[in-house]
Parts: C-alpha cells; sequence; structure tokens
C-alpha cells in the first residue's frame, strides 16, 4: 500500500518532516518512490508568490528544447532553484532537477486569472508533450507559489538525494507519498501527487472505477484531463471538474465520489441538489478502497475516504500545525505534543478539511449535512 504524509502549517517548515512522518510508516510502504508538492513557499520564493514555477527534469537536450520554447511565447526566467544533488546509493540522477519561477509574457501580465490559467495549462501540456516519446523534459506542474518533485527510490534516500536536509526549501502547505504507482509500469508521471491548475490529491488505495471516470472526464473537452497513467489521477480531475468547472462548494467532493442512497438522502437540506448531482455526475463515482487527502486551490486540505472505509486515515494536530497521514504514528511524528483526544479519524461519511491559516479542524457529515470544529 501506500503511504500519505500531509502538513499544513502557519509558519514554514521543510519537507524533511514529511519524509520522516513516512519514515516511521516505513512498513506500510514499499520504498518505490516519494512525491512531493510544496505550496504557499517560503525562503528563496516566499517574495516571489505571483510568479508561476515551473518544476521537473530534463535531459540537456531537453533543457536546450524547453529554453528556446519558453523563450519563443514569451516567458523569461525571474529565478532558479537547483538542488544540491547528493549521490546515494541506487538512485542516479536522470539530467537536470529543475524549479524555476518566471515572469509571464509581457501581453499576459495584465491579464485575468482564467487567461493565465489556460496559459500555464497550455504551456505545461506542449512541453510535456515534446518529451513524452524519449522522456527528455518531463513536467510535474505550472503554477504560482508551487513546486513538485518526484523520484523513484526510498523516500528518506530520495530526501537526502535532493538535498532537503540542508533545507533549501520550506513551505506552509506539504505533500508527500511514499510510494511509487505498482499498478501499472512505473513511471514519474504516474507518482502521487497529483496536480492541476492548483489542485492537487494523493491516494491509498485502489481505484477500481477508473475507466469510467476517465472516459467520462475525457468526454468533458477540457485539454488537461489527460495522461492518466495512474488509477489515481482522476481524483484529483474529479476536484477540478467539480470545483473549476462546475463551481460546486469543496464538500461536494464526497458527494461527487461516494453519493449517499436515496434513502440516506432524507435529513438532508439540500436533497434536491445532491440527487441530481448523483444522477448527472454517476460516472464519478468511486469504487475504493481510497483514502484522498486532497488541497482546494484556496489552500484547504482535506482527507475523505470512500464508502468501504477500508484504508487508514488520521487527522491531528494543535492550532498552527495539523498533520493528515495515513497513520497515526505519523500524526505523532509531526505533532508529539498535540491533544490526542482531539485526534479525528474520518470514517465512510465524514470529510476533514483545514484550511490555509491552520487554526482548526472542520468536519462535514455527509449523512447528516452538518459541520463540526474541532481546535
Amino acid at each position: 500500500m501506500c503511504r500519505l504524509s500531509a502538513i499544513i502549517s502557519d509558519s514554514y517548515f521543510s519537507p524533511m518532516e514529511n519524509i520522516m512522518a513516512l519514515e516511521t510508516m516505513k512498513e506500510g510502504h514499499d520504498g518505490s518512490g516519494l512525491g512531493l508538492v510544496l505550496r504557499d513557499l517560503g525562503g528563496e520564493f516566499e517574495d516571489l508568490k505571483e510568479f508561476p514555477i515551473l518544476s521537473g527534469i530534463c535531459t540537456e537536450k531537453g533543457l536546450k528544447t524547453m529554453d528556446e520554447y519558453m523563450v519563443s511565447i514569451g516567458f523569461k526566467t525571474k529565478h532558479l532553484w537547483d538542488p544540491k544533488i547528493k549521490e546515494q546509493k541506487g538512485l542516479k540522477s536522470r539530467g537536470f532537477y529543475f524549479v524555476r519561477a518566471y515572469e509571464y509574457p509581457d501581453w499576459a501580465k495584465e491579464a485575468g486569472q482564467k487567461v493565465k490559467n489556460d496559459l500555464l495549462l497550455k504551456t505545461r501540456l506542449e512541453l510535456r508533450e515534446m518529451g513524452l516519446e524519449d522522456e527528455s523534459i518531463i513536467i510535474f506542474s505550472f503554477w504560482p507559489d508551487l513546486i513538485t518533485l518526484k523520484e523513484v527510490g526510498d523516500p528518506l534516500e530520495v530526501g537526502l538525494f535532493f538535498g532537503l536536509d540542508d533545507n533549501p526549501l520550506v513551505a506552509k502547505n506539504i505533500f508527500a507519498q511514499g510510494r511509487q504507482n505498482t499498478n501499472y509500469a512505473i513511471n514519474l508521471y504516474a507518482c502521487h501527487p497529483f496536480f492541476i491548475e492548483g489542485y492537487t490529491t494523493m491516494t491509498n488505495g485502489e481505484n477500481t472505477a477508473f475507466v469510467p471516470i476517465r472516459e467520462f472526464l475525457t468526454s468533458r473537452g477540457f485539454p488537461g484531463y489527460v495522461g492518466y497513467r495512474s488509477d489515481s489521477e482522476v481524483f484529483c480531475h474529479i476536484l477540478h471538474y467539480m470545483r473549476y468547472q462546475l463551481n460546486l462548494p469543496l464538500h461536494y467532493y464526497k458527494d461527487v465520489i461516494t453519493p449517499l442512497f436515496d434513502r440516506e438522502m432524507e435529513s438532508r437540506t439540500d436533497k434536491k441538489a445532491i440527487s441530481l448531482m448523483k444522477k448527472c455526475l454517476r460516472p464519478l463515482t468511486i469504487d475504493g478502497p481510497n483514502c484522498v487527502i486532497g488541497t482546494d486551490i484556496d489552500g484547504t486540505v482535506f482527507m475523505v475516504q470512500d464508502a468501504k472505509k477500508l484504508r487508514p486515515g488520521a487527522v491531528g494536530g494543535a492550532p498552527g500545525k495539523y498533520a493528515l497521514m495515513s497513520e497515526l504514528c505519523g500524526v505523532d511524528a509531526v505533532v508529539p505534543d498535540r491533544d490526542r483526544s482531539k485526534d479525528v479519524f474520518p470514517m465512510k461519511y465524514d470529510m476533514a478539511m483545514i484550511a490555509k491559516d491552520a487554526k482548526e479542524i472542520k468536519i462535514w457529515n455527509q449523512k447528516n449535512g452538518s459541520m463540526s470544529t474541532v481546535n
């Protein structure tokens, strides 16, 4: 199985905290990979929050191709960070690991947010396509205030490989997943967490409803619904679809992926809405077991289970810092001095959410249609 490690804080911290939490859960993952997504960045990126950041890997040939392409469409490099690679046993550098902040092309600087979003998506997909055949360019994300790092190998060794123990990168919201995709061929595009236009998810489980979900999403005509090297990537795209395209409130994510039985809807004041949603979005119903941790575009972090509730998940912490983990020992590693009586273990009707300010845990109960708070 996979192991998930998400931390949200009101102060900056190192991704090594996530990685050490994964280390405590090591018996639950196979050590075949590490994926990291950092957002709300500090350090050398703290004053660059409005500039889009391109994250990925390329060969020498790919670097030349990428640079020429970015110049041709008007992007100018604002700041770059390259990890100081520390050789680790069994890990071999693929070439150039890059994190680059860019200035928008002159014509886009005063454009509206949708125009900028479309430009970043189009650029990411075109660069990805350029390197797809020979893996000369691998692009993970292109978005302001967000960095993605991925590599195959034991999570702790990968963290040391990138030199993260020297704290070159810090953020207030960091996701880490330990394990490469093993249902299909190992491929960095199959490595969690997944990203699309500011939305992020990672999953522990197996999505046996992958094919109908993929077919529904790809039929929407949205260019970003492509790839699918992992059956879990659709969770991120479902989040994007219901939030960005349908403009539904975040808590409806639970109703989209795990709709209630008709008889269970009676206590919901929005019964008509969720009934219609169930009929229209039935192809997006998941079939787990799955535990999904995600981040909304506004920085809210959440954990949700499928109806089977067969994958572990724990949320705990204190105002100012919370951890969302696959196992309780991961929470212990991050916030050892918390009040454990306030830990939350989301069950099949629950969706635990923590806003960007990290002040409290809110729990949406799908069956009752109610929200409670733990702080």
